[in-house]
C-alpha cells in the first residue's frame, strides 16, 4: 500500500436489498487527513462507511478494502448509544467495561477525556439527565478512549442544534487533529469545514467524484470567496443528482 494511504477501496461490488449499490467502486483515504463522503440521503454513504469498518461482509460480492497494517478503527455516529444503566465514567470506559479489564489507569484516562470534552462537572449525573449535546460529548470521549488511528464518523452532529453543532465540530477537530477521519455528511458546509478531502457520492449504482482537496488547519473557516464558491458547486452537484434520481 502507498504510504500516504491508510485505506484503499478496490473494485468494491455490493448488493443491498436486491439492488446493485456499489459497482467497481474505487477511492483512497489519505492518512492523517480528514475525508468527507458527501451525498444526499439514501445514496449509500453510511453503507460505505460500514464497509470500511468491515460490517458489511455478507453484502460484498467482490472487491476489497485494504487497510494499512496497524490500523485500528473507532466509530462515532449520530446516535450516541450511551447505556443508561452505566455511569458516565463506565460509558467512556465501555470497551474496558465489557472486557472486564477496567483499571485505575483506564479510570484516570476516562476522567482526563471528560475534562477535555468539558464534561467533568457532570460526571456524577445519570445519562438521562444530559442534553443531546452533552451525550455526544460523552460519545466523543468514548471514541477517544479507544486509541484508534482511523475514526469513522456517521453524521455525528446532524441531530444537534446549530450552536451546539458548531461547538462540537470545533471541539472534535481539535481532539482528532492527529487522527485520520472519514466523515459521512449530507451538508456541504460541514464537509468544507471539517475535511481536507471531499468526495461526492451519487447515482445508482454509486459513483464517487473526487471534488476538492483543501489545505490548511481544520476547521476551515468559510470566510473567503474560494470556499463560498466551492459550497455553491457542491450544492449544485447534489441538487443535480437528486433531480436525476427522481426522473
Amino acid at each position: 500500500m502507498n504510504n500516504n494511504f491508510i485505506a484503499q477501496v478496490k473494485n468494491l461490488n455490493l448488493n443491498f436489498k436486491g439492488k446493485k449499490l456499489f459497482e467497481n467502486l474505487n477511492f483512497d483515504i489519505l492518512e492523517n487527513k480528514s475525508t468527507a463522503l458527501l451525498g444526499t440521503s439514501g445514496v449509500g454513504k453510511s453503507t460505505l462507511l460500514r464497509c470500511i469498518a468491515d460490517l458489511e461482509i455478507e453484502n460484498i460480492s467482490t472487491g476489497k478494502i485494504v487497510l494499512k497494517e496497524g490500523t485500528n478503527i473507532a466509530w462515532l455516529s449520530q446516535e450516541n448509544s450511551l447505556y443508561p444503566w452505566l455511569s458516565i465514567l463506565d460509558n467512556v470506559q465501555l470497551y474496558h467495561h465489557l472486557k472486564g479489564n477496567k483499571t485505575k489507569k483506564t479510570l484516570q484516562k476516562a476522567k482526563e477525556l471528560l475534562e477535555k470534552v468539558n464534561m467533568s462537572e457532570h460526571i456524577n449525573k445519570k445519562t438521562y439527565e444530559l442534553s443531546g449535546g452533552q451525550k455526544q460529548r460523552i460519545a466523543i470521549a468514548r471514541t477517544l478512549m479507544q486509541d484508534a488511528n482511523l475514526i469513522l464518523m456517521d453524521e455525528p452532529f446532524s441531530a444537534l442544534d446549530a450552536i451546539t453543532k458548531i461547538q462540537l465540530q470545533d471541539l472534535t477537530c481539535n481532539l482528532l487533529k492527529d487522527k485520520t477521519v472519514v466523515l459521512v455528511t449530507h451538508d456541504p458546509q460541514e464537509a468544507i469545514k471539517l475535511a481536507n478531502h471531499i468526495y461526492i457520492l451519487k447515482n445508482q449504482p454509486v459513483t464517487i467524484e473526487d471534488v476538492a482537496f483543501l489545505e490548511g488547519t481544520l476547521p476551515h473557516k468559510l470566510t473567503n470567496e474560494k470556499l463560498w464558491n466551492l459550497q455553491d458547486e457542491l450544492i449544485f452537484k447534489l441538487q443535480e443528482n437528486d433531480k436525476r434520481s427522481k426522473i
